[in-house]
């Protein structure tokens, strides 16, 4: 019996072992990829981020923009920012794309045949770290992405320290820009929908990037000479040529995703009053683009006040501007639009006409509006630019007003971007919703999710105290206004 007891226990022994000696070996799918090479990550960083901002902004941002606003299940547009319904959670999708342009990041030091790829990833760095701070204000950053060495609840860092500290955005840009201009190696960039693997392009979307972050922090910190450096240069977006843009497909899977909603969710989302009046009082021919007239008078545009209360509210859509054909019948004709020689145009006018850098501020303006329209496949009528409330400073109007409008407009579906100007600039002016869930406050920055309450606790309880417990009323730094 004790011979039969050893002889099974070593056979036990023996299986244990043979088990775990080949297990990695043994249990590895052999069709399964076990890593992704920097081509491969860079076009889905650049595309998920895109496709999914592009849909963002549709849904969510140009609702706290005021340039759409919804009827119905639309907490969101009553300033309720923590129950999200269509979008409104842009967290997770800048930190996945954060995470997986680290990786490309890391492979580039790694390997000397990935070298090229470590400017143009420091810049979509840069650039997706611009995005999360204007939204949120202080954030996880340096110590952020450091899951695989142990440390899965980072600090939250200043914003103050994310856009001018060693390593954060400008920082960043700036190596890029160096990296790119000394690269000799013979590895072609792959995988970049942007600009075709062209790396002088990629150095005049940085040096924009940073005309962008200096403008955005420009009220904190003193920037015209960093401006006229760049603007002497003459290394920034000039033409549409130079645009960081990729086409979305008529069909899926590239497709605008809101082209393929169901026809009652597309339709949720109408002008608001604030666009409807800003249009009607520019004359601008825009609005055949963005909207539909009305079916009840179909020579009307007409819009909602934002933030509608729907169980208060009787409304019908034929008394109101849907959104229009480019989002949906011809949606192969959109864009996502990470930056644009047209808002690169305006944020030099503005800077020009603060004197912060030696140019003319009216040239940059009426540039950047005459760009804005071709973007938007709209013929810019003849007399826009001289006659009118759109031409430059017509019966004394306030040049920042008209720069910042015109950018908000063009704006539409670039994420947040009309919402975070109007932090910024207080402009165009926003209405005062329908029916508030945030005491009739516009909201100024998005709340952390909850997430980072179950998974991050000690660290979000700080950044929690320090914006009046998570509040969306707490201002982020740059905004001084």
């Amino acid at each position: 019996m004790k011979i039969f007891n050893y002889i099974f226990l070593s056979s036990v022994l023996f299986l244990l072992i043979s088990c775990t000696e080949d297990f990695q070996e043994i249990n590895t799918n052999p069709n399964a990829p076990v890593d992704v090479q920097p081509n491969l990550l860079l076009r889905k960083v650049i595309f998920d981020y895109g496709e999914q901002m592009s849909y963002e902004g549709f849904v969510a941002g140009n609702l706290l923009g005021q340039l759409f606003t919804a009827i119905d299940f639309n907490l969101f547009d009553r300033h309720s920012l923590t129950e999200p319904q269509f979008g409104g959670n842009p967290w997770d999708i800048l930190y996945i794309n954060l995470r997986d342009n680290e990786i490309i990041l890391e492979k580039s030091r790694e390997n000397i045949a990935f070298a090229v790829y470590e400017g143009p990833a420091l810049i979509m760095k840069a650039y997706l770290t611009a995005a999360l701070t204007d939204l949120y204000g202080d954030v996880p950053y340096l110590e952020a992405l450091k899951g695989k060495d142990g440390n899965v609840t980072p600090s939250y860092d200043t914003q103050e320290a994310i856009y001018s500290a060693e390593n954060g955005i400008l920082d960043n840009l700036n190596q890029a820009i160096e990296l790119l201009q000394s690269y000799n190696g013979i590895s072609t960039l792959e995988g970049d929908i942007l600009f075709n693997g062209n790396l002088d392009a990629w150095i005049t979307f940085a040096n924009s990037l940073k005309i962008k972050a200096l403008m955005r922090i420009s009220e904190r910190v003193d920037v015209s000479s960093e401006l006229q450096i760049i603007y002497e240069s003459g290394c920034f977006m000039h033409s549409s040529a130079d645009d960081a843009i990729f086409n979305f497909t008529t069909s899926a899977p590239n497709n605008f995703r809101m082209s393929t909603a169901r026809v009652g969710d597309f339709n949720l989302f109408i002008m608001s009053k604030t666009m409807e009046e800003i249009l009607e009082n520019l004359d601008d021919p825009r609005r055949t683009v963005f909207f539909r007239p009305t079916s009840n008078e179909p020579s009307s545009f007409k819009g909602l006040l934002n933030g509608p209360d729907a169980s208060q509210l009787s409304i019908s859509l034929s008394d109101f501007s849907l959104s229009g054909k480019i989002f949906r019948e011809s949606a192969g004709n959109l864009k996502a639009n990470f930056l644009t020689s047209w808002e690169v145009h305006f944020l030099l006018a503005e800077a020009a006409e603060k004197d912060w850098i030696n140019a003319s501020a009216q040239e940059l303006y009426e540039t950047g509006v005459q760009q804005a329209f071709a973007y938007w496949n709209t013929t810019i009528p003849d007399d826009y630019l001289t006659q009118g409330p759109a031409a430059y400073q017509a019966n004394n109007a306030n040049p920042i007003q008209q720069i910042i409008t015109q950018k908000w407009l063009a704006n539409i579906t670039n994420g947040y971007e009309g919402w975070i100007e109007y932090r910024r600039t207080g402009y165009p002016a926003l209405k005062t919703i329908s029916a508030s869930l945030n005491n009739d406050l516009i909201p100024v920055r998005m709340p952390y999710p909850t997430t980072e309450d179950a998974l991050n606790n000690t660290h979000y309880a700080e950044a929690a105290q320090a914006t009046n417990g998570n509040s969306v009323n707490a201002k982020v730094w740059w905004d001084v206004d």
